[in-house]
């Protein structure tokens, strides 16, 4: 897991460890000040046995022989009145003690974080986070150890499950997740896991529990009929979902109003635009699938991803070809990756900002239509193209689809961009987005980028 900590916020730290180590210091001086006064003040002793005694007079310490049967047990009183206010000042200065020193351990642990080497800082904050763990998630996170320890692959002696970065941001809610009975059903948590992973918590925790399984579940249609098939309703669960079957998903791209859907109308597989997706080539934005598998020699393009599918269209069209395409996609009020699924593709629940789970050079092709864009942050998108160019072969193929941003935009931010990244352009087209007006400088970028053979 990935964990920095930065200079800044370990400077804060010890400003504050600092702080509350000089306010501790002053409550242990003023305890001690306190039992010296009870220890070696006739006043302070006086002043207790005034208390018990209810007289405002002092003892006559100086003069033993004096003392009436009255004042003995007036001392009497004062001294165990002492003795016990004692005790009590005692445990307060331990405590007392006990946080300076806690403090002032914090403060070293600080120093010795901000002096040690990336490797020390990451294992100081793993281990941190870690003592909070309990129950589930604490065995879900481990380490655990190797039962035949370590081996020349291996090169490790235990195993550290896969967690996302910013999971330990929010303990609370992976305490939420992690909570279930072992071996049991899983809580209906589908938009709490995602809400999860889009705020970084990516990947989850595996969890020991079973998902419930949709009553009524039917064998799903066999390909290829199943790529243009509305699957039943009985094959998924509809708890997570403002739709509650198909036909509803189905129809909402029909909706007018304020409704905002991710691809409201990709559920749609008859009679629709998503069945005339990419099988017509315009000359400039509408690539078509054969136009850009006729850049490559024929055979080549076997493998590939397409980024933000939807409902995995994209990968049906390219399945007809014998080219097999893994779908990312994300469940935005509707079963998107269940749809994918369904119609015999393959489909991965995973957020724009993961690392692609591929290795180095292994991909024909990467598609993305609309997903990449200039929502994205700056930095998050350049690290995503560079991820993208990294599992690419060698002579692989990049297809940016609509790219959208505003006019200002492309030639100062991404243009350089592109031309970073170290793409060779094998089609390029810029056309104004007009559907709101000219006016808002919008526009759509279509290109096919190669990756250099050498």
């Amino acid at each position: 897991m990935d964990y920095d900590i930065s200079r800044k916020p370990i400077d804060r730290t010890y400003k504050s460890c600092r702080s509350r180590a000089l306010v501790l210091l002053i409550v242990v001086a003023t305890n001690t000040a306190s039992i010296s006064i009870l220890l070696f003040s006739d006043a302070g002793l006086s002043a207790i046995g005034n208390r018990f005694s209810g007289h405002n007079r002092c003892i006559p310490f100086k003069n033993p022989g004096n003392l009436s049967l009255r004042d003995l047990n007036v001392t009497e009183y004062a001294l165990a009145a002492s003795h016990a206010e004692l005790v009590h000042l005692h445990g307060r200065l331990a405590i007392a003690n006990a946080l300076v020193e806690t403090l002032l351990g914090d403060k070293a642990n600080a120093s010795n974080m901000a002096a040690a080497g990336d490797e020390e800082k990451q294992v100081a904050a793993d281990s941190l986070w870690q003592r909070e763990l309990t129950g589930e998630l604490k065995l879900a996170v481990g380490p655990h150890k190797l039962p035949l320890g370590s081996t020349p692959n291996m090169r490790t002696e235990e195993l550290f499950p896969t967690l996302g970065q910013a999971c330990s941001r929010f303990p609370d809610e992976l305490q939420r997740y992690m909570n279930y009975k072992p071996g049991g059903e899983c809580p209906s948590d589908e938009l709490f896991a995602q809400r999860l992973m889009l705020k970084g918590c990516e990947p989850l925790p595996r969890r020991r529990c079973r998902p419930r399984s949709p009553e009524g579940y039917v064998e799903p249609t066999p390909l290829p009929a199943s790529l243009w098939a509305i699957p039943p309703d009985t094959s998924i669960l509809w708890d997570a979902y403002t739709c509650k079957n198909y036909s509803c998903l189905v129809n909402r791209g029909k909706t007018t109003g304020t409704h905002h859907y991710d691809c409201k109308d990709c559920f749609n597989l008859i009679n629709s635009r998503e069945k005339r997706r990419w099988t017509r080539d315009d000359g400039a934005l509408s690539y078509s699938i054969d136009a850009v598998l006729a850049a490559k020699p024929n055979g080549t393009v076997r493998i590939g991803l397409d980024i933000g599918g939807g409902s995995g269209t994209f990968a049906a069209r390219m399945q007809e070809r014998g080219v097999t395409v893994v779908t990312t996609s994300m469940n935005f009020d509707g079963p998107f990756n269940s749809f994918i699924a369904s119609r015999g593709l393959v489909p991965m629940h995973l957020s724009i900002v993961h690392r692609l789970p591929f290795f180095d050079g292994t991909l024909d092709i990467v598609h993305s239509m609309h997903v990449l864009s200039h929502w994205i942050p700056d930095v998050i998108l350049e690290f995503a193209l560079f991820d993208i160019y990294r599992v690419l072969r060698p002579g692989g193929l990049f297809w940016l689809d609509h790219f959208y941003c505003l006019g200002g935009q492309m030639n100062t931010t991404y243009v350089p961009m592109f031309d970073r990244i170290g793409f060779n352009k094998v089609r390029w087209n810029a056309r104004p987005k007009l559907d709101r007006g000219i006016k808002f400088d919008e526009w759509y970028l279509s290109a096919l980028l190669g990756k250099p053979s050498t």
